[in-house]
């Protein structure tokens, strides 16, 4: 049975850092793109950053230059590192398995639970 599971949220202070992981069991990678999608209370849920089955990589503007997307194929592992992160980052993030190509137009198939990440000031 496929299953998405994230760790690494947590709390952090403004400007601070942190890295997401997520295990992917039962996908391929030759067959999904993978990406992280985040939601904030009262918001509909966004998509963060997607790698494509080339290795490409896009992100939401708003997070372009802090956040970075990959992926270990050998242990079936996607991270996302986020740097200099903002209040305004703060929100569930989720681990997404689905199709297309960017972050803009991937349909997500399979979610994980979500990890929470809080940004204070």
């Amino acid at each position: 049975q496929a299953q998405l599971v994230e760790s690494g949220g947590g709390s952090v202070q403004s400007g601070g850092s942190l890295r997401l992981s997520c295990a992917a069991s039962g996908y391929t990678y030759s067959s999904y793109i993978m990406g992280w999608f985040r939601q904030a209370p009262g918001k509909e849920r966004e998509g963060v950053a997607v790698i494509d089955l080339n290795g490409s990589t896009t992100y939401a503007d708003s997070v372009k230059g802090r956040f970075t997307i990959s992926q270990d194929n050998a242990k079936n592992t996607l991270s996302l590192q986020m740097n200099s992160l903002k209040p305004e980052d703060t929100a569930m993030y989720y681990c997404a398995a689905g199709v297309g190509n960017t972050v803009t137009n991937m349909f997500p198939l399979d979610w994980g639970q979500g990890t929470q990440v809080t940004v204070s000031t």
